[in-house]
């Protein structure tokens, strides 16, 4: 007997399944189409590729913001492509960990921010998928803000963080080795705690040599698909602001 396809989600995967089949119903044949990493961005590429193998969709090619999601959606039967050869896709589909009212998000627990942020800026749409817990009223006052810097000197780049006022945090690997993201760099996860003016900490961030990316992505999403008990709320940038 073939289980459900609910089986074994707790109630917030529920919620962010939800989502992700919504985010791929604006999907059309031809789309180049960029993927994000997380848990909620694989349901989408999930959702994605049944409806490839169905015959619901045509002619559609995956940009992936990370090495483990192009294999997973190359395992799955989509075609693969890069930025070099798209460098402008119709829409990409990627989750959160934070989203404020006026769409401001921190990403970044998977630890491909930076290839995140590059496709999200290559994109017509953003369509950012979450459960609704990830709603928050500030910026930081949820989740800590994920930095990406090259070894040399990181440890000045911490105490440039703690002089920003963040509690410092590298991030650990397998054993006793640090994460790394797919471009061989280290990721500091800095709790700033609430983050009333984000756009003033992302331009200290910007401006520092060393750091080569923050999880602050800032005026890039155009919807929001929030999944809740109730269904999902499609929310876009011209209508209402996500709920705190």
């Amino acid at each position: 007997m073939n289980q459900p396809a609910n089986a074994g989600l707790d109630h917030a995967e529920l919620q962010k399944r939800a989502a992700a089949d919504g985010a791929v119903d604006q999907v059309r044949p031809g789309m180049v189409v960029g993927l994000g990493a997380g848990s909620t961005a694989r349901f989408a590429i999930t959702r994605l590729a049944e409806r490839i193998s169905e015959g619901r969709l045509s002619d559609i090619t995956a940009v992936p913001c990370s090495r483990e999601v192009g294999e997973v959606a190359a395992r799955l039967g989509i075609r693969i492509g890069t930025l070099d050869d798209h460098p402008e896709l119709d829409l990409t589909i990627d989750g959160a960990d934070e989203v404020d009212p006026e769409f401001n998000l921190i990403k970044g627990a998977g630890g491909a921010f930076l290839r995140e942020k590059m496709v999200e800026q290559a994109s017509r749409q953003v369509i950012i998928v979450i459960d609704a817990s990830k709603a928050s009223p500030v910026l930081g006052s949820r989740r800590p803000v994920p930095v990406q810097v090259v070894e040399f000197g990181w440890q000045a780049q911490v105490r440039y963080l703690e002089s920003m006022g963040a509690r410092v945090r590298p991030r650990p690997g397998v054993g006793k080795a640090p994460f790394r993201t797919d471009d061989g760099q280290l990721v500091l996860d800095c709790a700033f705690g609430p983050i009333p003016h984000p756009r003033e900490v992302a331009a200290l961030l910007d401006a520092r040599a060393g750091i080569v990316a923050h999880g602050l992505f800032l005026g890039m999403a155009t919807d929001v698909l929030v999944g809740t008990d109730d269904g999902v709320r499609h929310l876009s940038r011209s209508g209402d602001p996500v709920p705190r």
